[in-house]
């Protein structure tokens, strides 16, 4: 009796413990957040006093480097305020005050009675303008600014320096993982499709071809509506659309890329007494690594994803080779939402994405002249 008291008590408190730590490391996350976005406030200040005196004003040659020596000399042990790094700041306010515009504020009125004040307040109280429309706010304030020079070091545009500072944030890169990244050009070689790759594949380059290796949509014209007897792509059954897919398999891989080798469709897989079965499962030679395809007749569901990293764990588990690559799925479904399935995306650590299909309207096949036709009026033949 007493035991089972005694363990009951000590269940209680480890239930405290768990909600004590789990609210003491929740805080400790926010006041990291808080101090970073105070920083950031700081730089961006500090860098619009700069620019305006070192631009416009009255300072030399070497100003920035003799009061960068003096502001250490006076607090010892200052970091982050070498003269690159002021120059850091300044670029920081210069490429970001376009985009910023804001209302007036009580550090307004302040600096007016004394201009030695600093605008450090300026950065927390701004709208978007149109041109910075593709910023969250919150990630620009979640990443360091080490992180945002990096950025704007290696960024031309508004939407580049967007898309890096949403990546860095959401997938939690560290400094080099984001110099990998901006090496590479990540930007300008990302497919449209909503994918975790970057985060969940083993290197940058491997990355790198696994995105631009699939498209955000593919046309499925070999999918004849009229002969399987559908007047609605919408009703197209799954098993048909497979069917048909298997049947001109030469034809969807042409359609899906290069490189693609067809390992087989409703493919048996089997983990610890259950059964599942692969829609369609291929072999990229370019990546090295299964490809398994999930096909889905309607609009993308969550549900999907979880029912994809199934399929994914078992074949790394039972199916992969030593010298393969991780399994890649993509979800092959009628429409999506990618902000939707990019933000469900992030809590799946198996490299997955979700793409659409189309399929040529009876319609419009019946207008158009055989498939041999249109060959030869492309090439200039007569017909």
């Amino acid at each position: 009796m007493r035991n089972k008291k005694m363990e009951q008590i000590s269940t209680i408190y480890n239930e405290a413990v768990q909600l004590i730590k789990s609210a003491i490391l929740q805080n400790q996350l926010d006041a990291a957040k808080a101090v970073n976005q105070q920083m950031l406030a700081l730089y961006y200040g500090v860098g619009k006093y700069v620019s305006e005196n070192t631009r416009h004003g009255t300072w030399g040659t070497g100003a920035i480097e003799t009061i960068s020596k003096q502001l250490r000399r006076e607090l010892p042990g200052l970091r982050g305020f070498g003269a690159s790094n002021i120059k850091n700041m300044r670029q920081f306010y210069e490429t970001w005050s376009p985009c910023l515009n804001r209302q007036p504020v009580a550090g307004d009125l302040q600096q007016t009675e004394n201009e030695s004040s600093l605008p450090i307040k300026e950065l927390l109280s701004v709208n978007r303008q149109p041109m910075a429309g593709d910023i969250d706010w919150h990630d620009f304030f979640s990443i360091s600014f080490t992180h945002h020079c990096e950025i704007l070091s290696k960024t031309k545009t508004v939407s580049e320096r967007a898309y890096y500072i949403h990546q860095a944030a959401t997938l939690h890169w560290d400094k080099y993982t984001l110099r990998d990244y901006l090496k590479a050009d990540l930007y300008h070689h990302q497919a449209k499709m909503p994918n975790n790759f970057a985060k969940t594949l083993p290197s940058t380059s491997h990355a790198l071809k696994a995105i631009s290796m699939f498209k955000d949509e593919y046309l499925l014209d070999f999918i004849n509506v009229e002969e399987i007897g559908e007047r609605d792509p919408q009703d197209i059954d799954e098993r048909i659309m497979e069917n048909s897919i298997v049947a001109h398999v030469k034809n969807f891989i042409l359609t899906f890329g290069k490189d693609f080798i067809f390992m087989g469709n409703q493919v048996h897989i089997d983990k610890f007494g259950h059964d599942h079965y692969v829609d369609l499962l291929f072999f990229n030679r370019e990546l090295q690594c299964l490809v398994v395809v999930e096909l889905k007749r309607g609009a993308f569901k969550p549900a999907y994803l979880g029912q994809l990293a199934a399929y994914i764990r078992i074949l790394n588990d039972d199916e992969r080779k030593p010298y393969e690559n991780p399994t890649i799925g993509i979800v092959l479904c009628r429409d999506a939402d990618k902000t939707y399935v990019e933000y469900l995306l992030q809590d799946y650590n198996q490299p997955m994405g979700v793409a659409t299909y189309r399929v040529m309207p009876e319609q419009l096949r019946k207008v158009l002249p055989p498939e041999e036709e249109i060959k030869k009026l492309l090439s200039g033949e007569e017909i």
